[in-house]
């Protein structure tokens, strides 16, 4: 249109007799303080002759055809000139995302306002070992929260969680046996297209809403990112158990995949664990690893009910347990026995960390303290929380089947009453009875980047009963009961019915998994 720059610009200001409407969103305001500078001008001038792309300012295009007119140049110009009244707000415009801004965009896993690497989130604002996973989030002062849905349409799903260093991947895991990924994009969460691993023919699980058998949960192993190692706890189906191991066992198992990839190989399977479960409840099923390095999974008293076998105060099963191992082995049987552990003997009976557990189906570390939370399904009266110190060195008896929470359940004969309190047993920090819920589900203390106000607040649930539960742990006592879950609304026309698990992305925001609606939904600041 024009041969230079220059003299476009002459052109326009000769043609400053034709004026804008009265009333427009001021045309050239690309930085939208509210004036057009003879930067912007230059710059609407360099669009019009292709130099430049609109995107740089969407608010010459003031007809919406993609591109910048003459007219709309002069309306610039007399912008500029004080000519143009806007009775709306200047438009805030299009932001172009850069690396090194100190603002995070998809997909940016941090952004420290520079580009440099080793300084804990790298050139190319991916995040490396120790840094700040909260470099360039913003974060929210509101103390009123969203739980809203971020995914739907699974099937039965129980768990979500991420790897350490990727806040841009969730992955669901739904109890027939498949785990899917979710991707974080620019309009939100989206699932792959194919699972990320199958293992429906593995896992024992009838599709009824009462079986507690299945795919159980996924934990990615702390050097996820270099070894690309992940493990699975399921229930495995009578056929295709493990060479040697029972059906409806326990199986703790490794996979390894290319760190980035949406899909693992099912053959890179290697067997870590199994445990034979008498019974089809209470097969726990949690796995977390703690801040130590080792990983911590959860088992059920066996099942059935009162304990029958009771396995739970027995120093001769791993049922009723908090089990301890260290899984950085690449040789058969892929764990050892930590030697710090209480009783650290060969075998599974050496990773026996802590016991008096009736079903610890969700349980999760405090990333800032490494405080241990337990939530442990009652049996006819109470569900309860335990807290374990990071300092604990294990060996805690939560006293199930003698004691159900604080109260007295079953005494070891001869004795008509239970022992004395404490006497040897840890007492939970928090119970509830019947009025209240029917199975507790432990969740997590908020350590996040975003809701300010929630750090340091443990949520929680109860798969019976809708909604979210929270307290704040105070020198050992749960403080503040439900203050901050009140202040929880759920987004319009959904609800918090059964809720099976939460979940921490790389960033520690919390998610929720609703197993009878087949949702995820997160907790986001309420404006």
């Amino acid at each position: 249109m024009f041969a230079h720059s220059t003299c476009a610009l002459l052109f326009v200001f000769a043609l400053l007799t034709v004026a804008p409407a009265r009333g427009q969103i001021c045309p050239g305001d690309c930085s939208g303080d509210g004036q057009v500078s003879i930067d912007e001008l230059v710059l609407g001038v360099r669009i019009a002759l292709g130099s430049s792309v609109l995107a740089d300012c969407p608010s010459f295009d003031g007809s919406g055809d993609g591109r910048v007119a003459v007219s709309e140049l002069v309306a610039a110009v007399a912008a500029a000139l004080g000519d143009c009244v806007a009775d709306t707000p200047t438009p805030t415009p299009t932001r172009r995302p850069a690396c090194g801004d100190a603002i995070v965009d998809v997909p940016e896993e941090c952004d420290d306002g520079d580009t440099e690497d080793g300084d804990g989130c790298s050139a190319d604002c991916e995040l490396e070992p120790g840094g700040d996973v909260c470099s360039g989030v913003a974060a929210s002062s509101t103390d009123d929260y969203l739980a809203a849905v971020v995914a739907d349409g699974f099937e039965f799903p129980v768990h979500v969680a991420a790897p350490p260093l990727d806040p841009n991947r969730l992955f669901v895991v739904e109890q027939a046996g498949t785990v899917w990924v979710l991707r974080r994009t620019e309009d939100g969460w989206q699932r792959q297209a194919s699972p990320y691993i199958d293992l429906t023919l593995d896992v024992a699980f009838s599709g009824s809403s009462f079986d507690e058998r299945g795919l159980l949960t996924i934990a990615f192993h702390p050097d996820f990112e270099s070894n690309g190692w992940f493990f699975l706890n399921y229930t495995c189906s009578r056929a295709r158990c493990p060479d040697g191991v029972a059906g409806n066992s326990t199986v703790v198992a490794r996979f390894e995949v290319d760190p980035g990839a949406d899909t693992a190989d099912v053959a890179s399977r290697v067997i870590v664990f199994t445990a034979e479960q008498p019974f089809t409840n209470h097969n726990g099923g949690q796995l977390a690893f703690a801040p130590d390095g080792t990983m911590f999974v959860g088992m059920g008293d066996g099942g059935s009910a009162e304990d029958p076998l009771e396995n739970a105060q027995s120093d001769d099963t791993v049922l009723g347990k908090m089990l301890r191992l260290d899984v950085d082995v690449d040789a058969p049987p892929y764990f050892r026995v930590p030697a710090d552990n209480p009783n650290p003997v060969d075998g599974e009976l050496g990773l026996i960390w802590a016991k008096g557990l009736r079903n610890p189906w969700r349980f999760s570390f405090d990333r800032a303290t490494g405080d241990l939370y337990i939530g442990d399904v009652g049996q006819n009266s109470f569900e309860e929380i335990n807290v374990q110190p990071a300092a604990s060195s294990g060996g805690e008896n939560y006293g199930w089947d003698i004691f159900e929470g604080r109260s007295c359940f079953e005494p070891e004969p001869p004795a008509q009453d239970c022992p004395g309190i404490p006497n040897d047993f840890v007492l939970p920090v928090l119970q509830y009875g019947r009025t209240e819920g029917i199975s507790v589900t432990g969740g997590f203390v908020y350590r996040g980047c975003v809701l300010d106000s929630l750090q340091g607040t443990y949520l929680y649930a109860d798969f019976g009963v809708s909604g979210l539960r929270s307290f704040f742990l105070l020198d050992g006592t749960a403080t503040s009961p439900d203050l901050a879950a009140a202040r929880i609304a759920v987004e319009d026309g959904r609800n918090l019915r059964s809720v099976a698990s939460f979940g921490e992305d790389a960033r520690g925001e919390i998610y929720v998994v609703d197993r009878s609606g087949g949702e995820i939904f997160q907790l986001l600041p309420r404006e």
